[in-house]
């Protein structure tokens, strides 16, 4: 039963501008299940947007709510989540992720997600002097967090939309996850 449970579950994980919520939300079209954004549910929730936690709460705060998210959103069965990029950085988010789902890391070197999320001003943690170097310190702290947590590395790249989704599918069908949402 956890076998099959675990199946039912996609999650994405990665930095921020890897593409997580994109292709999170083209896979759960393709596969006619619930998608949903750690990110996009705190901010629901709190009804304030992330900068304005991390200025009120401090990133400890802001953690919090999202590791109380991350937990309730990964004892759903059939779902697929894209997880905020620093979500790994607790153990329990790892675990839960873990052992709830099939864990998929976009993998994208620091230069393409700085190309991806220079003009974005809702990234705290990129607001910084050196936004570029900021990414290459998170990507080498991160990077070892993602891949113990992953049971899958897909390197982003520039592959379009379409073809991440049918690779993760490829990895979907091989591993019978299509299968464990129907039971």
């Amino acid at each position: 039963m956890q076998d099959q449970k675990a199946h039912a579950n996609v999650f994405f994980i990665g930095l921020m501008g890897a593409g997580k919520t994109t292709v999170g939300r083209a896979l759960a079209r393709r596969l006619n299940r619930p998608f949903f954004d750690s990110d996009h549910e705190v901010v629901a929730r709190t009804g304030v947007a992330i900068p304005v936690i991390f200025e009120v709460e401090g990133e400890d705060g802001f953690r919090a709510r999202e590791c109380q998210v991350i937990d309730e959103l990964t004892q759903r069965s059939g779902i697929v989540l894209a997880t905020g990029g620093g979500a790994v950085l607790r153990l329990e988010n790892r675990s839960h992720l873990k052992e709830r789902g099939l864990v998929i890391y976009l993998r994208a070197n620091p230069h393409e997600l700085w190309l991806r999320t220079r003009r974005d001003k809702n990234r705290p943690l990129l607001q910084t002097e050196d936004p570029r170097r900021r990414l290459e310190t998170l990507f080498a702290e991160r990077d070892p967090l993602y891949s113990e947590c992953a049971h899958l590395v897909i390197e982003t790249g520039r592959p379009s939309i379409n073809n991440l989704v049918n690779t993760v599918l490829g990895h979907l069908d091989t591993s019978s996850v299509h299968s464990g949402c129907t039971s």
